[in-house]
């Protein structure tokens, strides 16, 4: 069954989710569904869209969902872990990898506000598995000054991913004023979509053409 299916068809706890964004899950998470993967949820709401990622990621995934509302431990079970924190706290973000290893998939869908947002990713995005996939949701609160965002507004998670497309082909840059990170090294592709920002990762630390005879 579809995860657009799952979602459709829910009669457990309530899943609160945009139509729209179920063609980037299925595109983005697709390649791991029957496989083992650990998937970080950010922002465990009622509980429904844990169980709706265990349903459709098959019985080899860990699902780790993580609340600031301790009520979010009802929604654990054999596969389902929760965790309560603030999503911007960096000692709960590194226990939270002590505990499960490095994650496979992130998907923030927390407090959508850019002071948690912009530190969360910072954080979580390098500590990723090698071949990892972060998708922020929710991005249309980067526009709202009443969430820290506003266009143009330097602190909004959206302005940063406009950035890092710099960060992303920095190899190509002729004039040497764009640095080669991590990040360049490190990430495959971004995509956006309409609310959604999307980062994927690769195994392969020399990714760029020149490393397969393209010079130019």
């Amino acid at each position: 069954m579809s995860l657009y299916s799952l979602f459709l068809n829910n009669s457990g706890q309530q899943i609160h989710k945009s139509s729209h964004y179920f063609f980037a899950y299925e595109r983005h998470f697709g390649r791991f569904v029957g496989g083992p993967v650990t998937f970080l949820e950010i922002g465990t709401g009622c509980g429904g869209s844990a169980q709706m990622w265990k349903q459709w990621l098959g019985p080899l995934a860990r699902i780790v969902t993580i609340d600031i509302d301790p009520s979010c431990a009802q929604c654990a079970d054999e596969q389902i872990s929760a965790r309560t924190g603030n999503q911007s706290d960096p000692q709960f973000l590194q226990s939270l990898i002590d505990e499960f290893g490095p994650f496979d998939i992130i998907l923030d869908d927390g407090s959508h506000h850019m002071a948690h947002v912009v530190p969360t990713f910072d954080f979580l995005y390098r500590k990723m598995s090698p071949a990892g996939v972060y998708l922020i949701e929710g991005m249309h609160t980067a526009y709202w000054p009443a969430y820290g965002g506003g266009r143009g507004d330097p602190r909004s998670m959206v302005e940063r991913f406009k950035g890092l497309i710099d960060d992303l082909n920095a190899e190509h840059v002729k004039d040497g004023m764009v640095a080669c990170s991590d990040f360049t090294r490190q990430t495959f592709a971004m995509t956006a979509y309409d609310s959604i920002l999307v980062f994927e990762k690769t195994p392969f630390i020399n990714k760029k053409m020149k490393n397969i005879g393209i010079n130019n």
